[in-house]
């Protein structure tokens, strides 16, 4: 199944205000249970700062909610959000504008296979990115070059114990795009270490309860707007019925360790 299409569509929608489109960020924050692991761990991370001024790399910055919520934390962070898709560059820049947060949120189209940055960051957030990337080596290896000595390195993916919605050979990615079903821990710590990372640590996100969230708030209503665009019209109700279930699954999900899980969050140190 391509998602592509899917967010372009929702995308048209929520984007077409600055409202909306906070708005639209807010419902992503909730639902998405990817997004509670990340900021649980960059809370983490913030406490070890010494300094407000931090600049940070958003690699993969899509519709941009990422690099919102983070420079919408503190106007002393800088943040560059980073995707080769120029449509999407366009509208964040012009979001971020509209929203007076051009001196400190920026968007610039490039490829994180070849990007470098010409002056090292604080930190770097890659949020459900490297699963769509063959040459997933030489990005770590550009993440690493474009650290400051002790920066910060915050990655979310689908791991291999059912990333993707793939549990054995037979199954297809739920995701059409996807390069690979997904990480083992072996396989992502060894690929940072030869990047020249150092204390990297993995935790299982997607446990059963996120899951089943993910069932919920994401799978059915993907593969029914895949059926019909009609169901648009749906949407707000089938989401005010499965709102609290999703909460209550991804508080779980979020506050107990899930011995396994079908997402991986990852935090690896220069």
């Amino acid at each position: 199944m391509n998602y592509d299409p899917i967010k372009r569509s929702l995308g048209s929608v929520f984007n077409s205000s600055t409202f909306l489109r906070k708005v639209f960020y807010t419902l992503l924050d909730i639902l998405l249970l990817r997004t509670w692991h990340i900021k649980k761990a960059f809370v983490q991370w913030e406490k070890t700062l010494t300094t407000d001024s931090i600049s940070i790399i958003d690699a993969g910055s899509g519709f941009g909610q990422y690099s919102y919520n983070l420079a919408s934390q503190n106007p002393r962070w800088t943040i560059l959000g980073i995707d080769v898709k120029q449509e999407q560059i366009e509208d964040c820049n012009q979001f971020s504008e509209k929203i007076g947060f051009a001196d400190r949120m920026k968007f610039l189209e490039g490829d994180i296979t070849k990007y470098v940055s010409p002056t090292p960051v604080d930190m770097i957030l890659s949020v459900d990115v490297m699963e769509h990337i063959l040459e997933d080596e030489q990005v770590f290896k550009n993440f690493h070059s474009s650290l400051k000595d002790n920066g910060f390195l915050l990655i979310s993916t689908p791991s291999n114990l059912g990333g993707s919605d793939v549990h054995d050979e037979s199954d297809e990615s739920f995701i059409g795009e996807h390069v690979r079903d997904g990480y083992s821990v072996e396989d992502i710590t060894a690929k940072l270490t030869r990047a020249g990372f150092r204390t990297i640590q993995t935790s299982y996100s997607y446990g059963t309860p996120g899951h089943i969230s993910w069932i919920l708030s994401m799978k059915i209503p993907i593969s029914l707007l895949n059926i019909t665009k009609l169901f648009f019209i749906l949407l707000p109700f089938y989401y005010l019925a499965i709102y609290w279930i999703c909460l209550i699954l991804n508080i779980f999900d979020v506050t107990f360790e899930q011995k396994t899980g079908t997402g991986l969050i990852v935090k690896a140190y220069k």
